[in-house]
């Protein structure tokens, strides 16, 4: 820890390089390191993920499937949603989207990644009836989809419980599901960027509820917003709580808010997004703080390649998916969004130093 200049982030990284689990009042320490101590948390965290997921970085080979961009919610940080009359809005029938799945085939992908938007005539058996078009027409393919907001939007529309959908959606073929619309699992945060969005508690009872059905789930956050420092540090203590009870999340994903086109930022009441710091400390401190993930993502749709790559000596082990066909970052002003070759993945990952490995979603190494 030769450059650190503060002592306080010596203890708190001795602490964790111990195993000792880290206090929130330490992650919050983390959080607010300047300058070179930057680097410091960064290569304490890289030195965790060695532990913990070795020196490969692995990836998955998918593609996205964004069914319909008609939503009832107006997210502020949303410029993929479209209101019904809007010119360029869409919703894929099942026809549409089994000759989407027959493309993904040919691409050879291991997972389809399905979400959408709140279409107003939406139920759960639509929902269904999109994981059942997907399984019947490659049942090979692993169903990664849906989120808490989509499951408890189609238990209500069809007068059933969230765990009831849930069981529905895993007969009609969801093998793994989402982990997003957590954005920041602080209330007061989410009435200003997502009101019309279900709290926080029932964000955590509908994942209690898919861990308890034996269907896994990512974890996200996203952040670089509205939401403070602390905001970040309580998310990621509700996600470790659950860990501590489920084991049922495969990963946690940051995501870092693309601000260029939302009604948040044009409206000015966010941030231009998170710094490049920001991003570095906030992988690093959820390797060190999340002792019970395995697996951290680095999200080179938010971040981009260049910091994508930095981001894995700073705790990160996963690049997630090939993508193919990313249409809400996009939306939101991301560059690049597109697909990314598992070559440039490699050279990502050999110029760092490590070893490229493709996984499939439950991260068993193809």
């Amino acid at each position: 820890m030769y450059f650190c200049t503060s002592k306080d982030i010596i203890e708190v990284l001795d602490d964790a390089l111990c195993g000792r689990r880290l206090t929130d009042e330490q992650a919050l320490t983390l959080l607010n390191a300047k300058g070179m101590d930057v680097f410091v948390v960064a290569a304490a965290a890289d030195m965790i993920r060695k532990e913990k997921a070795g020196d490969y970085v692995t990836y998955v080979r998918n593609q996205n499937l964004n069914f319909t961009n008609n939503c009832i919610n107006s997210c502020g940080f949303c410029s993929f949603c479209r209101k019904t009359g809007d010119e360029d809005i869409f919703c894929h029938n099942y026809d549409e989207i089994r000759q989407k799945v027959l493309i993904a085939k040919e691409r050879e992908v291991t997972e389809i990644c399905s979400v959408g938007g709140l279409h107003p005539d939406f139920d759960g058996d639509t929902y269904s009836g999109i994981l059942s078009a997907i399984h019947e027409t490659a049942p090979d393919i692993h169903i990664h989809a849906h989120n808490p907001m989509e499951v408890w939007y189609g238990a209500e529309k069809s007068g059933i419980t969230t765990l009831e959908m849930l069981e529905q959606m895993k007969r009609a073929g969801l093998g793994s599901m989402c982990g997003t619309a957590a954005e920041i699992l602080v209330d007061e945060v989410r009435e200003v960027i997502c009101p019309g969005k279900i709290d926080t508690a029932t964000w955590e009872r509908i994942i209690r509820e898919a861990h308890g059905l034996g269907i896994r789930t990512t974890a996200t956050i996203m952040y670089g917003h509205i939401e403070s420092l602390k905001d970040r540090v309580e998310h990621l203590r509700i996600l470790r709580d659950i860990q501590d009870d489920t084991g049922g999340f495969l990963e946690f994903v940051p995501l870092s808010f693309i601000h260029n086109n939302t009604p948040l930022y044009l409206t000015g009441s966010a941030a231009a997004g998170a710094t490049g710091r920001e991003d570095i400390l906030m992988i690093a401190v959820s390797r060190l703080y999340l002792d019970n993930f395995d697996n951290i993502q680095i999200s080179w749709v938010k971040s981009g390649k260049k910091l994508a790559q930095l981001l894995l000596m700073a705790g990160g082990n996963d690049l997630g998916g090939t993508m193919f066909e990313e249409s809400i970052s996009k939306e939101a002003g991301a560059v690049d969004t597109e697909y990314l070759d598992p070559a440039e993945m490699r050279r990502m990952a050999e110029d760092a130093g490590r070893e490229l490995m493709q996984r499939n979603t439950l991260y068993e190494i193809v």
